[in-house]
């Protein structure tokens, strides 16, 4: 099957220093490929190669033929002087059915948001409706630049498993880009460890174990994803919490 997305022999050099070099990524249909690396690794800089933001100095980037793509920035930058609710953030420059709209507002639960300014709210709840304006165009492939940035950690649990959810419910591939590795082995079909170039890649549990990953994260984290579980027998609120007591939730 043709993927939807493949870099191939990426590089990119700027003001003297090589942010990418000879890096190759394919992501396909119902796929979710998580980028993984130390900060400076060149993750943002990849993903913005990938969506013509910018240009590499060599390699190229093929998309599958109208494959529509959706993206969530890793920050929002809104200013305080000018209150924008949520349900117009949603709606600005966005394609979409009223059925579509209240689809993905009930997936993502954030229908009790819609008049509240995007500015007051909390960073679980920013995160999903940035999400939701990224599934608006019913994107054949998302495009995740750090979903959980500013979330706690009970939050990014939620939003992980929210992602696998949207994968397996509208059948779309999933590029990402992650720091928080023991959540993320959980939810991603493949790994791409980068710190400039790709260090090692694969399947989660056989990156974890690989030489060039214990020597970008050190064995202690490797022995964290070795042992961590997540157990969905339960569902999170908005916030990432727990909605009923009687549900367990347990990290083996």
């Amino acid at each position: 099957m043709t993927p939807l997305l493949e870099a191939r022999e990426i590089s990119i050099r700027l003001q003297g220093r090589q942010l990418l070099e000879r890096v190759s990524l394919q992501v396909g249909q119902g796929e979710i490929v998580t980028l993984i690396g130390p900060n400076g690794a060149g993750k943002t800089t990849l993903v913005r190669i990938i969506l013509g933001l910018l240009k590499a100095d060599q390699g190229e980037v093929v998309v599958k033929p109208g494959v529509r793509i959706g993206y969530m920035p890793q920050q929002l930058a809104l200013s305080e002087n000018m209150p924008l609710r949520v349900e117009r953030f949603l709606s600005l420059g966005a394609d979409r059915s009223a059925s579509d709209f209240a689809t993905i507002v009930d997936e993502l639960l954030i229908g009790k948001l819609l008049r509240q300014p995007m500015q007051r709210l909390s960073g679980g709840e920013r995160q999903r409706v940035l999400l939701a304006r990224a599934l608006m165009r019913r994107p054949e492939l998302l495009v995740l630049d750090e979903p959980v940035q500013g979330v706690d950690v009970t939050g990014q649990a939620a939003l992980y498993s929210l992602i696998t959810e949207i994968r397996e419910r509208f059948g779309c591939g999933v590029l990402m880009i992650s720091h928080d590795l023991h959540l993320v082995m959980a939810t991603t079909d493949q790994v791409l460890c980068l710190n400039q170039h790709v260090c090692c890649s694969g399947h989660p549990e056989s990156v974890s174990q690989h030489p060039a990953y214990l020597e970008l994260f050190g064995a202690p984290a490797s022995a964290r994803l070795a042992v961590y579980t997540h157990h969905h027998d339960h569902t999170h609120d908005i916030h990432g919490d727990v909605e009923t007591e009687s549900e367990e939730h347990s990290h083996g």
